[in-house]
Parts: structure tokens; sequence; C-alpha cells
């Protein structure tokens, strides 16, 4: 079972460049099939929104997927290494994370679940 969620600092980035929750599930489907950069530590790279902005997608032992981050290409061109370590960190934190702690940052808002594969 396969599930998608996105932080909320993420929703509101994700809602001003108009990026739809559909595209993001339709994203995280590319991840799964290896259409993404791998950036090592369960932590990935994949391009959104006609190639305008980057997202960094946690992944939780291969079915969460946690969208954590989101950037304009415009802006910059990549993540700076202290950024990649602390994501990595932040992915070796997740996997850890059991369902009851996931069900509890869905009720506190921290995060939002976006897409669910049965």
């Amino acid at each position: 079972m396969d599930r998608a969620f996105k932080t909320a600092w993420f929703t509101k980035e994700a809602r001003k460049a108009k990026i739809t929750d559909e595209a993001l599930c339709h994203a995280i489907r590319q991840v799964m099939q290896g259409q993404a950069d791998d950036l090592g530590g369960g932590v990935y790279k994949k391009r959104l929104n006609d190639n305008m902005h980057r997202s960094i997608i946690i992944a939780k032992a291969g079915r969460h997927w946690i969208y954590a981050y989101l950037y304009a290409k415009k802006d910059r061109e990549n993540i700076a290494p202290d950024e990649l370590a602390a994501f990595k960190k932040l992915a070796k934190d997740y996997a850890s994370t059991s369902d009851v702690k996931i069900a509890a940052l869905l009720n506190a808002k921290e995060l939002l679940e976006i897409c669910h594969d049965d």
C-alpha cells in the first residue's frame, strides 16, 4: 500500500506555485517507476510544473512518500550539501516513524495525505 503526503509548509508553497494534488500524485507514480533523481538516503528530487519547479521527496521504506521541499528552478539550481544532509536525516527519522505517529501528524495537520493506492 503506497501513500503520499505533503508537509504543511510544502502545501503552502505548492498552492503558490499552482501545483495540484493530482499533479503531485502523478509525479509520485513516476518516482516509483524510477523517473526521479535518487539523491541517496531515501531522498529524491523530482521536476514539477512543466520543469519550472523541483521537489524534494522523502521515502519511508518505499511505501510512504513525503513531499518535503519545493523550489523554483529559476531561483536556484540545486539544494546545498548541508541541506541534502538534513533531508537525509529527516528521511532516517521518518523511516522509524510508526503508523500511529503518521496518524498523529495527519491529525495535527503537519502532514496532509494526497494519494493512497490500495
